[in-house]
């Protein structure tokens, strides 16, 4: 029946449709994420450039994880931020309060994407709230420089970083699973910055990366050499290696297993996980007057059967 006011008919006539969520089971945002089997990857999964930019913080930019904060007028922003805007809204300068944005915590809870180390060779689809997870352990993202002595800031796979260590460190590359290096140095009593180049070594198909620097072990200088793998800790877990010093008819030895490049040089230095020579014993090993340092390390890298 007409009711004689055209707006109301029109509404009875053409009543609004809204399209039905397609996941109806959103996890709740107080769900405790673990992180989840890696997902195959599908088509139209990922979610659109516009829902990625409202989940961005305006202060960071980086994504937003629960609590989203927003001002009274809807502005946002992630819960690490609003300290540093001494609780004014970075947008409109409002007082942000302690107001929770429950409808985009909803809308992040319901998106699948795909990891942000996809161009290195990740293809899985991952849930919103546990993807940052996933990327921070992702076997595909990439290695940072493992040069010592610069603050390096390049990252890449790891033929990328051969050739980068090749042609802007100018490293010395060395084929094979032996290797004899000797270092020099003409003023021994000079501990700080005392960072000899690194050495690339290439066998099994795999890089390893051999270091030698002085530094202070409490009160007493100290060399050490060591053994990084070019690689992932659980791959590098399948070698072993060996250094060996001496001189004057005296040796020491070391075997240990080289540790992975997503340690820094620094960590596993300061670990002292390698061949540590005290200054004195290295001038011995030297010969000579003891006023200049030539100490020779030689090494065997071998894959455990």
């Amino acid at each position: 029946m007409a009711s004689g006011n055209p707006f109301f008919d029109e509404m009875r006539i053409k009543p609004e449709v809204i399209d039905r969520p397609q996941n109806e089971a959103m996890m709740d945002v107080t769900e405790n994420v673990t992180d989840p089997a890696q997902h195959i990857l599908k088509p139209n999964v990922a979610a659109s450039s516009s829902v990625r930019e409202l989940l961005e913080c305006p202060v960071c930019l980086n994504a937003m994880y629960p609590p989203i904060h927003q001002c009274l007028n809807g502005h946002t922003l992630c819960s690490g931020c609003k300290p540093r805007v001494h609780n004014r809204c970075p947008t409109c300068r409002h007082e942000l309060g302690n107001i929770r944005c429950l409808a985009l915590e909803k809308v992040a809870a319901s998106l699948e994407l795909p990891c942000k180390f996809q161009n290195f060779g990740c293809m899985g689809i991952y849930p919103y709230y546990n993807k940052l997870k996933h990327e921070s352990q992702c076997a595909h993202r990439p290695y940072n420089c493992p040069y010592a002595g610069s603050e390096c800031t390049v990252v890449g796979d790891i033929p990328y970083l051969v050739a980068h260590l090749k042609d802007d460190h100018k490293v010395d590359m060395h084929n094979g699973s032996t290797f004899n290096h000797r270092y020099v140095k003409t003023n021994p009593h000079e501990v700080e910055n005392a960072t000899w180049m690194l050495t690339v070594l290439s066998c099994f198909g795999k890089y390893f990366c051999l270091h030698f620097e002085a530094f202070q072990l409490g009160m007493a200088p100290v060399y050490i050499a060591f053994l990084r793998f070019m690689g992932d800790d659980n791959e590098a877990k399948n070698y072993n290696y060996s250094l060996e010093v001496g001189g004057n008819g005296r040796k020491m030895i070391w075997q240990g297993v080289p540790r992975s490049i997503r340690d820094s040089h620094r960590k596993v230095r300061d670990s002292f996980d390698g061949l540590i020579i005290q200054r004195n014993m290295a001038l011995f090993f030297s010969g000579g007057d003891r006023k200049e340092l030539k100490l020779r390390v030689s090494g065997r890298i071998w894959k455990e059967q």
